[in-house]
Formats: structure tokens, sequence, C-alpha cells
């Protein structure tokens, strides 16, 4: 028996990455207290981050980007000394119900799998999303931490982007289940919220825009994720990429059901899109002629079983 089951914790060790999410972290940090650690990986926050989470009983450890590689995530899961052969990531804007935290603590139990694909219901200005193409989000976040890491693509953006894994994948040497129960991905409660965080992801997009048009999918990221990756090498090709975007959530994955709130996420969708390819030409613009592309290392994760 562990120290971590006589106490009565499930020994799981959690990881939250962060920057200047206090306003989140109280919630998400008590509805991790069925876990045996938790590691609150901050970026120098300036909003009193690293109080509240040793506040809430949560180590903290200072990560300090060099611009290139390696990001947040992948740093964290090297370096830290976790005391648990399972690892759960959770975002700051993200809670663990109670269902999902006893399913978990039932499923790693049992040796049935390596690592488990959690979905989200995903909230946006405090109203659940049901469709849009948001009503299922599987990533891989429960997994054995010696055989998972992140996707290695590194940024050529001088930081700009941001310093966690955002849209990078876990590849997992081993065998694959889904959980049932969901997290609760109370993503953006304000608009200012999701411009800010999506222009930093479209900078990264069309930093990764030849890679995902030239590079072969992984076949160690999971099926969901790499339809994905064809669609988006689908939507780096289209002429009017924001439209069909719009079109696509608002029409096809039935947007309108979700009232103004879908109107207004889906909008923002397409606005997203433009981004992307507005800062894809900014940056070939920036180049003068000059190929500049991001070094890239091909894992060597191998492929996990579905």
């Amino acid at each position: 028996m562990t120290s971590a089951s006589r106490a009565g914790k499930a020994p799981i060790s959690v990881l939250v990455p962060v920057k200047n999410e206090a306003d989140n972290l109280r919630r998400c940090l008590t509805a991790l207290d069925w876990a045996d650690e938790v590691f609150v990986v901050d970026s120098q926050s300036t909003d009193g981050t690293d109080e509240v989470a040793a506040e809430l009983g949560a180590q903290v450890v200072q990560f300090h980007f060099n611009g290139t590689y390696p990001k947040k995530k992948n740093w964290a899961l090297d370096h830290l000394p976790f005391r648990n052969e399972w690892v759960l990531i959770v975002d700051a804007d993200e809670v663990v119900v109670p269902e999902l935290a006893a399913e978990i603590g039932r499923r790693i139990m049992k040796n049935e799998a390596d690592g488990f694909f959690l979905n989200s219901h995903y909230y946006f200005l405090g109203r659940p999303i049901r469709h849009c193409g948001y009503d299922s989000c599987w990533n891989l976040r429960l997994f054995k931490h010696r055989l998972g890491r992140y996707e290695k693509m590194p940024d050529c953006t001088g930081g700009r982007s941001g310093d966690n894994e955002a849209h990078e994948h876990v590849e997992l040497d081993g065998r694959v289940l889904r959980l049932r129960n969901s997290l609760e991905h109370r993503a953006y409660p304000t608009i200012a919220t999701w411009v800010e965080k999506h222009n930093r992801y479209a900078i990264w997009e069309a930093a990764q825009s030849e890679r995902f048009l030239k590079q072969p999918i992984p076949k160690s990221i999971g099926s969901v994720q790499r339809f994905k990756r064809r669609l988006k090498k689908i939507a780096w090709r289209l002429p009017m990429r924001p439209l069909a975007r719009f079109l696509y959530a608002y029409v096809w994955r039935l947007g309108f059901l979700d009232g103004k709130p879908g109107f207004v996420f889906c909008g923002l969708l397409a606005f997203y899109d433009f981004l992307a390819s507005a800062n894809r030409y900014e940056q070939r613009m920036s180049q003068l002629g000059t190929r500049r592309e991001c070094a890239f290392t091909p894992s060597t994760a191998a492929r996990a079983p579905e």
C-alpha cells in the first residue's frame, strides 16, 4: 500500500501549467483535492497565481522558456520529481468533476491501459457549447508519464505564441483507452480573453503551417487527432478559409442550435482562421525571400494502439 493510498488520495500526480491564472486556479485546484500531489508550473505570473497555488497546497515550480523548445508541459514531464506513475494534465480553466475523479481512481488501478483520452465539455461566456464542432473534444491527458511526451514542434516565433503546448498532442508508447466522464472546460468568460489567447494560437499555427502541409501526420497521436490534422491540411488550402470555417461550424456542425452564443462563437472561429492566414502572410513577407523554417526532429514514439 502506498503512502498515497493510506492517506486516502488517488496515486496520481497532477500537472497544471499556468500564467496569470489566479482567478481560475482556485476553482481548478479545489477540484483536485482527491489527487496525491499537484504541481503548478508557472511562467512568472504577476497576478498572485503562485500565492494562490501555494495556499491551496500545490507545489509551485517556475518555468523559464528559452523561446524555442522545450515548452512548458514537455519540460515538466522531463524534470518534475513525480512520485506517482500516472500523471494527469489539467489546464487552470478546467474542472475535474467528482464523477471523473472517481473514475480515474478506479481505472488506473485496473492496469488496463497506459493512457486515457478525456473528453471536455466546453463553456463560452458561461454557457455550454453543445454544437459548433465542440460537442466533443478528446485529448490524451492521463497517462504513465515515462511513456508519453507532447509532439516536438519547435517555435520559430520568438515566444510570441506563448510557452505552453496548446495544440500539440501527446504521443504515447502504449495502449490507450477512453474515460466515460468528462472535464468541464470553462474556457473563455469574456470575448477579450478569447481574442488574447487565440491571437497567440494563430501566430503559432501560421508558423507551423508548412509542417502541417508537408509533414506526415504522426500515427501515435490518436485517430481523432489525426482526423483533425487532415482537416487542417485541407483548410490551409481553401481560398475562403474563414467563410468555410463559419459555415462548417454554424451550419454543418449545427452551431445555430446554440443560439446567440453559438453565432458569436462561430464568428470568432472564422476570425481565428483569418488571423492564422494573415499571420502566415505576414511571416512570409518578413522573410524577404529567405526561407526560414523551424527545425524539426521527428518523434520516435511508437504508435499507440486504439
